[in-house]
């Protein structure tokens, strides 16, 4: 189950955060602005996390084989009708709704059937399955931009089409539903959302999409026009892909042996301090450095969310709670990126597109002070589940 998750998240993330290397191709074929163009990028963002509520509770209650079967189906469907727009707004729907949809459809009930497969060393098997996305991050926008160069955008969009479908059928076909039955739940999440830690966490999620987005859709542009190369410029993505890994599978792991809030505070922190490193950044080599400091603290954020959930309220209704706390990030991702495409478009200058990402970042490590105070889910809720 571990693995099947692994490669369901690899397939998925790396469709959806190769944008990057899309990004440039499709700016000057449609003659769009910056903002306009990365909402495309945007709206698959808040696809994903609106539906996360949605695909949670499908798998708990269904199971988690026709879900992600359903998105393995949609998200070819909406690449390969990509390959085919002659016009920006239809990506809103085509790759907005279809890459959105297969993702949503991936990450939530595949992370729920690993948290549900474990009871010892749970957080090291979520850290280990989520760091598929930081795989897929490592080779989509690479591999992206060196087919784009030889077959174009549209054409690159179908062989993608091609291989997610490919491998996210094979996933759904091997996993399975926990062995213990657990009591599906109706999508009520009135308890959660009173809650102050959720409300906290919620809050802290909006805040840090803002700034985690940014680079995925403007660092590869940016550092093109300080002078890198197509290649060396989208690679930018699949090193914050591989220092993610490490931050995964290492502050996972680690998590069973220390404190779960204060290592997601410390992630928080650390990507924070990152976007200083990008605001600073003269050189390609200090890019470098940026993103692998910044993919640190990101595969950190999303190794320890499950793990925290499952900390704070059990597992009970572990994937209606975790899609739940993922819609902010649908929030966060149509501010953060149009937003600062925006100000490019206005200042002429990325500078100030960062520090407003920065300012978001730090906010978001702000709003996680508080938490430690919380006490976690019963040692009755735990054994149960």
């Amino acid at each position: 189950m571990v693995a099947a998750a692994f490669v369901a998240m690899c397939a998925a993330y790396g469709v959806a955060y190769s944008f990057g290397a899309f990004f440039k191709p499709m700016l000057a074929e449609f003659g769009a602005r910056r903002g306009a163009t990365s909402a495309m990028f945007s709206i698959t963002v808040l696809v994903w996390a609106s539906l996360g509520p949605v695909t949670g509770h499908l798998s708990d209650r269904f199971g988690p084989r026709v879900v992600v079967a359903t998105g393995a189906l949609v998200m070819g469907a909406g690449l390969a009708l990509t390959s085919m727009i002659d016009r920006l707004w239809l990506g809103y729907l085509t790759y907005g709704l279809g890459v959105g949809a297969g993702v949503a459809c991936a990450y939530v009930p595949m992370v729920a059937v690993v948290g549900g497969w474990f009871i010892r060393r749970r957080n090291t098997a979520l850290g280990i399955a989520v760091a598929g996305i930081g795989f897929g991050t490592v080779c989509g926008a690479p591999v992206a931009a060196a087919s784009i160069s030889h077959l174009g955008w549209r054409a690159t969009y179908v062989a993608f089409a091609i291989a997610s479908t490919a491998i996210l059928l094979g996933c759904a076909w091997i996993v399975e539903r926990p062995p213990v039955h657990v009591t599906p739940s109706r999508i009520q999440l009135g308890d959660a959302i009173r809650s102050p830690a959720f409300r906290l966490l919620y809050a802290s999620s909006v805040m840090v999409a803002m700034a985690l987005f940014v680079p995925f859709v403007y660092l590869p542009s940016f550092a093109h026009e300080h002078g890198a190369s197509d290649f060396a410029s989208a690679a930018l993505v699949g090193i914050i892909g591989g220092a993610s890994v490490a931050g995964r599978m290492g502050l996972g792991s680690l998590a069973d042996r220390a404190g779960v809030v204060r290592l997601y505070q410390a992630s928080f922190l650390v990507l924070a301090l990152s976007y200083g490193i990008w605001l600073a950044a003269p050189s390609y080599p200090v890019m470098v450095v940026f993103a692998l400091v910044m993919g640190a603290g990101y595969g950190g954020y999303v190794a320890l969310s499950p793990a925290v959930i499952a900390h704070l309220f059990g597992t009970d209704r572990m994937g209606t709670m975790l899609g739940a706390l993922y819609t902010s990030g649908g929030f966060g991702a149509m501010a953060g990126p149009p937003l600062a495409g925006l100000i490019i478009d206005r200042t002429g200058s990325y500078r100030v597109a960062i520090a407003a990402a920065f300012a978001a970042a730090i906010a978001s490590f702000v709003l996680l002070i508080p938490l430690t105070r919380y006490e976690p889910a019963s040692e009755l809720q735990i054994a149960r589940d």
